[in-house]
């Protein structure tokens, strides 16, 4: 896999329903999304461009030297945003690998976002994610907090590798041991998201509300890259200030 043949995505939109407009929420002095936009060219693995369906949003990328591809306003999920941004950035079909990288996550690490593709040294994987182990004794038991069940592959990927086998909101696998909390950020073959875009919502994914459960329903493999730390997320007004805190200074 080379860098040419790599393409990060982050799609972003305004209509987020807890935090109004929140991709160009001020974070020490320049939009949210922007903070993400640099975090993923820092990662130095492909062509980064946001995906919005926003022209204010695609205004903001490029006002800060970053590239904003726009896409249509009625897409059900990023997955879906990010399908339509690959095939118009790259109708030949160079692109073997995608990256979608959340919009919400400005203290993302370049590292992880790196490490979001190691999986694909093996053929077989289809998708690949990252996750953490849990350490915040509430974040067992919290539904918002959203875990991941696999199986340690062999050593010594075994050390940081999962193959998944579910996703869920419930406190689990049960018994003594690790959990794991999945962080939302997919690697994806060319051909797995265009397959996995073409699949109708899955009745675990439905059940769960959790759209990677329609790719293991499918047979798809997911593998994990196990990290150090979960990002923050920016959902709520308290996340804001807790990122402006964590990036006061950095431009």
């Amino acid at each position: 896999m080379t860098e040419t043949r790599t393409l990060v995505l982050i799609p972003a939109r305004m209509a987020a329903t807890r935090l109004p407009g929140k991709p160009l929420l001020d974070i020490a002095g320049v939009p949210m999304i922007v903070h993400v936009l640099r975090r993923a060219q820092d990662a130095g693995i492909g062509r980064v461009v946001v995906a919005t369906d926003a022209p204010d949003i695609a205004r903001a990328v490029n006002a800060h030297g970053g590239e904003a591809v726009m896409t249509r306003a009625d897409h059900p999920s990023g997955s879906d945003r990010i399908f339509e941004a690959l095939e118009a950035l790259d109708p030949s079909g160079r692109i073997d690998t995608v990256i979608n990288v959340q919009g919400d996550l400005p203290t993302i690490a370049p590292d992880d976002i790196r490490a979001v593709v190691k999986p694909f040294e093996s053929p077989d994987v289809d998708i690949a994610t990252l996750a953490a182990v849990i350490t915040k004794p509430d974040e067992h038991t919290n539904p918002n907090v959203v875990k991941v069940v696999g199986s340690p592959l062999g050593s010594p990927a075994g050390k940081d590798r999962l193959r998944a086998l579910y996703f869920t909101r419930a406190t689990a696998p049960h018994g003594d041991g690790p959990r794991y909390h999945h962080i939302g950020l997919y690697a994806y073959r060319r051909e797995a998201l265009a397959r996995f875009v073409a699949l109708p919502p899955s009745p675990l994914e439905m059940r769960e509300k959790l759209e990677q459960l329609r790719a293991l329903e499918a047979g798809m493999r997911i593998d994990v890259t196990v990290v150090d730390s979960v990002p923050l997320g920016v959902d709520t007004p308290h996340d804001l200030e807790t990122a402006r805190q964590m990036l006061a200074g950095k431009r």
